[in-house]
């Protein structure tokens, strides 16, 4: 990795700051997408971070003179739920309340209003007959992948961010359409390549909850071969015009 990155404005998730795990995949990449990346405040978009290498073998990206992120390595060891179906998880996905009601509605990983092509377009739903369960397709595109047709694993482990949170916000008693909330920590471990045009499926369910805090468990299979698996915290706003929020709970 430069010394220097800047996130560009395609990989936002509130309006104006960067989509969490994107930025923590770009930190991520540091440790062979195998990580725990704390997010300390929201990334900025295209102004430069400057990466810098600690003695205790972590790393963090600055902006300036404040912490935008630390990163460590992580070998994360996780139960992961049975793998559900492209179809189970293509109707699952139809059922998101996202798709109604969003807070950040272009949101680079879940926006609606991001373009087939241009965002992730990740859509958690409740999978049937399987409560606790949340699942979306996804379709890595093309534009994401090198000359090859291969996805780069640091979008795999972007791709864990935004369904992570959708059982475990669910499960807290709130709703993922009209409450408001952001990834504060996200580990993950990408194991396998994945390849654009090729649908991978997206499962999440809780861990718990602690007072504002939630947690939720993500893995991404491509059939039944997990792909990457990670674990989230995320956090309820308390104000959330703070982050550009369009609907608040």
């Amino acid at each position: 990795m430069a010394d220097e990155i800047a996130i560009p404005a395609r990989f936002n998730g509130p309006p104006d700051t960067a989509h969490g795990g994107y930025a923590s995949a770009v930190a991520a990449e540091l440790f062979d997408c195998s990580a725990e990346v704390n997010l300390r405040q929201p990334p900025p978009l295209e102004r430069p971070l400057s990466v810098h290498r600690e003695d205790d073998g972590s790393a963090t990206l600055r902006d300036g003179d404040s912490t935008v992120l630390e990163a460590r390595a992580a070998h994360l060891e996780v139960d992961v739920p049975d793998p559900v179906s492209l179809a189970d998880a293509e109707a699952a996905a139809a059922q998101c309340p996202w798709l109604d009601r969003h807070p950040f509605p272009t949101c680079f990983g879940c926006g609606p209003q991001r373009a087939v092509g241009d965002g992730m377009r990740e859509f958690p739903g409740p999978v049937a007959g399987r409560p606790g369960l949340w699942a979306t397709p996804w379709m890595p595109d093309f534009s994401l992948a090198d000359s090859s047709g291969d996805v780069p694993p640091a979008f795999a482990f972007a791709a864990l961010d935004c369904p992570s949170g959708a059982g475990a916000i669910e499960a807290s008693g709130s709703s993922i359409a009209s409450s408001v909330h952001v990834l504060a920590r996200l580990t993950g471990r990408v194991m396998e390549p994945v390849r654009a045009g090729e649908p991978q499926v997206v499962i999440a369910w809780p861990l718990g909850v602690d007072g504002r805090k939630r947690h939720g468990g993500v893995a991404i299979f491509n059939g039944r071969r997990l792909v990457a698996v990670g674990r989230a915290l995320w956090i309820a706003l308390q104000d959330p015009a703070r982050f550009g929020a369009a609907t608040a709970g």
